[in-house]
């Protein structure tokens, strides 16, 4: 590839932005799992943690409880960046994993939520596991 540009910045900028396209094709190809994108994985792990929270007491409960709230941030944002109603979109989504819909996220094309794996909406899942654990790993540390 050859990239021309104005200025170093911003041809060292789409260097990066190409590299780390090409990366996660590279292990989309590695790795043929994948999971529903638009924040359905993070639904429903906040379901599953909200849930198991439950059922233990003590300080505990109320780091898992957070972790599961700080999860539910990635449909936030993305809801917020399309310019959707975020409380809106996260209530639904909230609803529908609730009620077993583990794929459903935000749909950007229709304003709502919808089956995203369906859809064809998807992010290998070693892609997501690596930065489900970087910011395990980021938060260890800012609380050690």
């Amino acid at each position: 590839l050859i990239l021309r540009g104005g200025a170093e910045q911003f041809i060292d900028e789409t260097e990066r932005s190409l590299h780390d396209a090409i990366m996660i094709v590279r292990r989309a190809l590695k790795n043929d799992s994948v999971v529903a994108g638009g924040g359905a994985i993070e639904m429903e792990l906040s379901k599953e943690l909200r849930n198991y929270a439950k059922t233990i007491h003590g300080k505990e409960q109320l780091l898992i409880t957070a972790y599961a709230k700080a999860l539910e941030i990635i449909p936030r944002q993305l809801c917020d960046n399309a310019g959707f109603d975020a409380t809106t979109i996260l209530n639904k989504l909230r609803q529908k994993h609730a009620q077993g819909g583990k794929w459903m996220g935000m749909d950007i094309t229709s304003e709502d939520i919808a089956d995203n794996f369906d859809a064809c909406v998807w992010e290998p899942s070693i892609v997501k596991r690596n930065a489900l654990t970087a910011a395990c790993e980021a938060c260890c540390v800012i609380l050690s």
